[in-house]
């Protein structure tokens, strides 16, 4: 009895956090809400000033900024590439995505999951900027501590593709 409660208990946190993020979502869509205000205020949290947002210059190469499944995300947008995510036209093609989680912080990197040689790059300079052990699933980067993220790196990471490259090399991998 008390599983099935936990269970429907965190089921209903869940829809509630999913609700939440499309509420959201939606809000900075018609300009309800300021997205730099929201994402700043998310990141304040973790005591960094919002270096991590701001470690890359994606923008001015050509991807955008959004909300998207609850992250902010940078991605290239619909006007570079009309045919979107191959999962979900209707979104745009996603390159990196941040993410406050509760204990941590994951920096979503499809560029490394897409890339394996981008991704020993990665593990392979990791050392060089942080004394902890590398916390990096396929694509997914996590940091515990504020301390801890190599600003500069995830920068050089970032910069390494630009919106065409990054296209070229998702459409190379869904034509496998």
């Amino acid at each position: 009895m008390a599983f099935a409660q936990a269970l429907f208990e965190g089921i209903v946190q869940f829809l509630a956090r999913q609700a939440f993020f499309t509420l959201i979502e939606e809000m900075v869509h018609h300009r309800l809400v300021d997205l730099d205000h929201l994402v700043d205020d998310a990141l304040m949290r973790f005591g960094d000033g919002g270096k991590v947002r701001h470690a890359t210059v994606l923008i001015e190469i050509g991807f955008e900024e959004t909300i998207g499944y609850g992250m902010l995300g940078y991605v290239v947008p619909h006007s570079t590439y009309p045919k979107g995510y191959h999962c979900n036209p209707k979104l745009p093609l996603p390159y990196i995505n941040l993410a406050s989680q509760r204990n941590f912080i994951a920096l979503h990197a499809m560029c490394v999951y897409g890339d394996s040689k981008l991704k020993e790059w990665f593990a392979s300079e990791y050392p060089k900027y942080c004394k902890t052990k590398l916390d990096m699933g396929a694509g997914c980067i996590r940091f515990k501590k504020m301390d801890d993220i190599p600003y500069q790196l995830i920068g050089e990471l970032a910069g390494k593709l630009t919106p065409q490259q990054w296209i070229e090399m998702c459409e190379r991998v869904i034509k496998r």
